[in-house]
């Protein structure tokens, strides 16, 4: 028998998250016998004063991870923006990996990672956020025996990855972000058995390789599911018919609601790009009408005048559609509360 201490918390949030974040590490102590690493999601571009944040907000430290970066008791290691952070024998190996429900850092990729390489010495907490980046992850962790936990509905300011968690693994906690900390404290450093962990699966070790960069591609992975990736147009595969989790074949990994809410996103792209193409086909068809005229090609101009009007009622009828909001309603009505 092997009893090593669960010495690893791995934490994830999005919207609302930045609250819950400072909420959650002001319960956690100073002499904490564990590693803290967080993910929240952020944009590409720049950097990230969320490390200023948490350690104003509570007793420990908090330092932006590094690539290479071994992980210290006591201290939390954030997450940089375009970034996913992985756990690799006690360091922190930060990668340009495909995006995940299009996000790098993605919460999943650092819970897969940890349940690989720590299993039960994993406690996983998710926080506020929409969507459910982080559900596959906690999925993950639960089967290699790590500790669950999730902010209460109640408490969380987006209920879009705690209550995507709780529907799909029986947390051991669920709680207001400020009594999580004292969960994390109770079992920080407690002994558990580490030697007879089931083997990770192939599909583990195959998601937990491409955000470290190490898969390159996959044909096997799963049955081609008809959609096409938001990110590359590529053929999404589907890995697991029962959460509904896709991915293309150079990695991009999507959930079902994370495609949905992308979808929708392309589809208003595509209407304000037929929209312009309206627009300059007016504007062409006016012209050459003009032309026409004044070569005294009356025919020339009425065919010239009829496609004008014919494209200028399809204009018309789209831009109300886009300017009523009616997109931004649909994309509303779609995303999870």
């Amino acid at each position: 028998m092997v009893l090593e201490p669960r010495d690893l918390v791995v934490v994830g949030a999005s919207a609302g998250g930045v609250e819950a974040l400072c909420t959650f590490v002001a319960g956690l102590p100073l002499d904490l016998p564990a590693a803290v690493v967080v993910v929240l999601h952020l944009p590409a571009g720049g950097s990230s004063a969320l490390p200023a944040i948490l350690a104003r907000s509570g007793l420990l430290p908090a330092v932006s991870a590094r690539h290479g970066m071994e992980l210290a008791n006591g201290r939390i290691h954030v997450a940089p923006p375009d970034h996913h952070v992985v756990v690799e024998d006690g360091v922190l190996t930060l990668s340009h990996g495909p995006t995940e429900n299009g996000h790098r850092p993605a919460v999943d990729a650092l819970f897969r990672s940890a349940a690989m390489a720590r299993g039960p010495r994993v406690i996983a907490v998710v926080l506020s956020g929409a969507l459910d980046d982080g559900t596959a992850g906690m999925v993950a962790v639960a089967a290699r025996g790590g500790v669950t936990m999730a902010q209460d509905l109640d408490d969380a300011l987006y209920h879009g990855m705690p209550g995507s968690v709780m529907r799909h693994v029986r947390v051991d906690y669920a709680l207001p972000a400020r009594h999580l900390g004292a969960a994390v404290r109770r079992h920080a450093g407690e002994l558990v058995e580490t030697s007879e962990l089931p083997t990770p699966s192939a599909l583990l070790r195959l998601e937990t390789g491409f955000a470290a960069q190490k898969t390159i591609e996959v044909d096997d992975m799963g049955e081609p599911s008809g959609f096409s990736c938001p990110d590359c147009s590529g053929t999404l595969l589907e890995l697991d018919a029962e959460r509904k989790r896709y991915r293309c074949r150079v990695g991009h990994a999507w959930t079902a609601d994370a495609l949905l809410d992308a979808q929708g996103g392309t589809l208003e792209r595509a209407l304000w790009t037929a929209l312009r193409t309206l627009e300059e086909k007016v504007s062409l068809a006016r012209k050459l009408r003009m032309d026409a005229r004044r070569r005294g090609s009356e025919g020339l101009a009425e065919r010239y005048s009829r496609t004008e009007e014919e494209s200028a009622h399809a204009a018309d009828v789209l831009r109300s559609y886009l300017m009523s909001d009616s997109v931004g309603a649909q994309a509303n009505a779609d995303r999870p509360s």
